[in-house]
C-alpha cells in the first residue's frame, strides 16, 4: 500500500469514526428525548384527569366520567387509559366503574409504593411506553383532597395508567439518523476526494523522493525528481535533482579513479558506495601499512610487519616468506608458521628449482594436479613471487588442507599484493641501505668483511656467545715476506696475492663462520663452534692451499706463505678481543719459529705484560 492510499485509509477511518460516532449520540438523544416527551406529556395527562375528575366529583357528575376519560384516551398516541382506586377510597366511595380496578402488578406496586413506573415494551413494529402515575392525597393546593377523602396526607387515592405508541418517535429518529448518515457519507467522499486532490501531488513527491533515495543507497544518482506541485514543492524537487547530479559527477569520478584498485581486489560488493568504502578503508590501512615500516630500521622490521598483516589482518594459518637473491639464485626463509615446510628441500637450497620464481608467475595448485613437483602433493597451495629489483625478490607460499579453503585465501591475494606494491620503495631503499652499510663493513679489494665489522660484531655477540654457550677459533693470519712482493713487483701484484688468500679464506670455511681483512696483509677467521682438532685441519687446508698457488709476475714465478696463530673463545679467554690476541701472540710465535706454520696458543706464549 503506497502513502497516499494510507493517507486516505486512514483519513477514512477517521472520518467514519466521527460519523458513527455523531449517529450513535444523535440516536441516544434522540431517543431520549422522544421517551421524555412522552413522559411529560403522560404527566400532563394525569393532571388533566385528576383535574377532570375533581370537577366531575364537586359537580356531582362523578357517574359521567367515564365519557371524560373516553376523550381523554382519544388524545393522540394515547392507545389506553384507565384510572384505578386505592383501598381507601374504595372503602369510602365504592368500587367504582368496571375498569377502575387495578389491572396488573404495576398498578398494585403503584397503589401500595406512590411511585411512577415507566416501562417500554418493543418489538419489530411496535414500540409502546407505559406510565403508571400515582394519585397522592395533599392537604394543600387546589383541590384540598382531604376535604373529600378519609385518607391522611400522602396517602394514595388511586393512579392512572397510560399506554403510547412511541412509533412516530422512532421512526423520526431512524428518518433523522438515516438523514445525518446520508449526510456524513457525502462529507466522507467530499473529504476524501478533496484529500486525495490536494494531497496526491505531495504523495507523488514522496514516493518520487523514497525512489530515488532507495536507487542512491546502492549507488546509482542518475535518478531525477518530477513534481506537479509549485513553490516550496517544485523548489525542493529541483534542489534534489541538483545534488543528485553533484553527487553523480562527484561518485562517478571517484569509482572510476578507484576502478584501477577495485580491478585488483579480492572485493565483491554490487553497491558501488559500500565498494568504495570498503577500497577507501582499505586504502587507508595500506597507507598506515607503508608509513609504519617507512619508520622501520631494517628489512627484517618490515619483512615481521608482513608476517603480522598476512596472518592477522588475512588470517592465514600456514605461510611461509621468502627472499631471493637473484644473483646469487639463494632462497632464503624470513618466516614459517609452523616450522614444517611444504617445499622439498631442494627448492628450499636452489631459488630456480622453484616454479613460481623461475617462471616469475602465480603458481596454484587448484589449477593443475602437481604442478610443482617440488611441492607436497598432500596440500593445496599457492606461490606468489613479487619482484622488487633486478636484486631482490620475494615468494610468498600459503597451504592448506582443502581446495575451497585455498580459494577462499586466493580471494586476499590482491589485497596482500597491494601491500608488497606499497612497500616495494621502502624495501629498495632499506636494501640499498644494506648495502652502504655492508660496502662499510666490507674491504674494497677482497669484498671481505673489515676490522669495523669485526668490532660490531664482537660487541653484539659476545655476551649472546657466553650466554648461548657458543664457542669460536680465531684464526689469526698473516702472510710472510708480504712487503718483499710490494717492493719488488709493485703495490698490484701485492693486491693479487691478497685477493688469491682471500678465495681461499671464502672457499676453505663455512657459511657460519667469519673470514675478515684485519688490516694490511693479516686477515682473522672466526670459525663458528668448532674443535680444537678442526681449527687445525681448516689452518692446515688454508696455509696448504696458499703455499701452492703459483704467482706470476712479469718473468718471475713465486709462491708465498703463511703464519697461522689459533686461540680459542671462550676456553682461553672470556672476550674474544682477548683470544683475537692470543691468536696474534700464536702467529708471532709462528713467524719466530720459522714461518709458513700453523701454531696453537699456549699459556707460556702470553707473560701477562698487557692488559685487556
Amino acid at each position: 500500500m503506497n502513502a497516499n492510499r494510507k493517507i486516505l485509509f486512514i483519513v477514512a477511518l477517521m472520518l467514519i469514526g466521527l460519523a458513527v460516532a455523531t449517529i450513535t449520540n444523535v440516536a441516544l438523544n434522540f431517543r431520549d428525548y422522544g421517551y421524555n416527551n412522552a413522559i411529560e406529556k403522560s404527566k400532563m395527562t394525569a393532571e388533566i384527569v385528576r383535574d377532570g375528575l375533581t370537577a366531575h366529583m364537586v359537580n356531582g357528575i362523578m357517574d359521567k366520567r367515564e365519557f371524560f376519560l373516553a376523550n381523554i384516551a382519544n388524545i393522540k398516541d394515547v392507545q389506553k387509559l384507565w384510572i384505578v382506586r386505592s383501598p381507601n377510597v374504595v372503602a369510602q366511595h365504592g368500587e367504582g366503574m368496571e375498569n377502575e380496578h387495578p389491572r396488573d402488578a404495576i398498578d398494585r406496586k403503584v397503589l401500595k409504593e406512590g411511585v411512577i413506573v415507566r416501562e417500554i415494551s418493543e418489538d419489530a413494529q411496535n414500540a409502546i411506553l407505559r406510565v403508571t402515575i400515582p394519585y397522592i392525597a395533599t392537604a394543600y393546593g387546589n383541590p384540598n383532597c382531604l376535604s373529600c377523602h378519609n385518607a391522611k396526607e400522602g396517602d394514595v387515592l388511586g393512579a392512572i395508567s397510560m399506554e403510547f405508541n412511541i412509533n412516530d418517535i422512532r421512526q423520526t429518529g431512524a428518518m433523522t439518523i438515516a438523514k445525518i448518515f446520508a449526510i456524513n457519507v457525502i462529507f466522507i467522499i467530499i473529504a476524501l476526494w478533496g484529500t486525495n486532490h490536494y494531497f496526491k501531488p505531495y504523495m507523488r513527491l514522496f514516493e518520487n523522493l523514497q525512489n530515488g533515495i532507495k536507487r542512491a543507497r546502492t549507488g546509482d544518482f542518475s535518478f531525477r525528481f518530477t513534481t506537479s506541485l509549485k513553490n516550496a514543492g517544485s523548489e525542493v524537487a529541483d534542489q534534489m535533482n541538483t545534488l543528485f547530479q553533484k553527487m553523480e559527477e562527484t561518485f562517478g569520478g571517484i569509482k572510476h579513479n578507484l576502478n584501477t584498485f577495485a580491478s585488483s581486489s579480492n572485493i565483491s560488493c554490487s553497491d558501488p558506495l559500500s565498494m568504495a568504502g570498503i577500497i577507501i578503508q582499505e586504502l587507508s590501512d595500506v597507507y598506515k601499512f607503508k608509513k609504519t615500516i617507512e619508520l622501520d630500521g631494517s628489512k627484517d622490521a618490515i619483512y615481521a610487519r608482513f608476517v603480522y598483516v598476512i596472518a592477522e589482518k588475512f588470517g592465514f594459518k600456514h605461510f611461509a616468506l621468502y627472499e631471493v637473491d637473484k644473483i646469487s639464485k639463494e632462497r632464503k626463509l624470513i618466516h614459517i608458521s609452523d616450522g614444517k615446510s611444504f617445499c622439498l628441500p631442494i627448492a628450499d637450497a636452489n631459488a630456480m628449482e622453484c616454479r613460481a620464481y623461475r617462471t616469475a608467475s602465480d603458481v596454484y595448485s587448484t589449477d593443475f594436479p602437481n604442478i610443482c613437483s617440488n611441492c607436497a602433493n598432500e596440500i593445496q597451495y599457492s606461490c606468489i613471487p613479487f619482484n622488487i629489483n633486478d636484486d631482490l625478490a620475494l615468494i610468498l607460499s600459503y597451504s592448506a588442507k582443502d581446495a575451497h579453503t585455498i580459494e577462499m585465501m586466493n580471494l586476499s591475494l590482491a589485497s596482500i599484493k597491494t601491500y608488497f606494491e606499497a612497500a616495494k620503495a621502502v624495501i629498495e631503499s632499506r636494501t640499498l641501505m644494506d648495502k652502504l652499510r655492508d660496502s662499510s663493513l666490507r674491504d674494497g679489494a677482497t669484498r671481505l668483511y673489515n676490522r669495523r665489522f669485526l668490532e660490531e660484531f664482537i660487541d653484539k655477540s659476545a655476551e649472546q656467545a657466553l650466554r648461548s654457550h657458543i664457542t669460536y677459533a680465531v684464526l689469526m693470519i698473516d702472510i710472510d715476506y708480504f712487503k718483499m712482493v710490494n717492493d719488488t713487483y709493485g703495490h698490484d701484484s701485492g693486491d693479487i696475492v691478497i685477493k688469491s688468500l682471500a678465495e681461499i679464506l671464502q672457499e676453505s670455511i663455512r657459511k657460519s663462520d667469519l673470514a675478515i681483512r684485519y688490516g694490511g696483509e693479516e686477515f682473522v677467521v672466526l670459525l663458528h663452534n668448532t674443535t680444537p682438532e678442526g681449527a687445525i685441519n681448516v689452518a692446515e687446508k688454508i696455509r696448504t692451499r696458499f703455499h701452492e698457488k703459483k704467482f706470476r709476475f712479469g718473468n718471475d714465478t713465486i709462491e708465498k706463505t703463511l703464519s697461522i696463530g689459533i686461540a680459542h673463545f671462550p676456553t682461553q679467554a672470556d672476550s674474544i678481543w682477548k683470544v683475537i690476541k692470543f691468536a696474534d701472540i700464536a702467529l708471532y710465535e709462528g713467524k719466530h719459529t720459522g714461518r709458513n706454520r700453523v701454531v696453537a696458543f699456549e699459556e707460556r706464549m702470553f707473560n701477562g705484560g698487557d692488559e685487556f
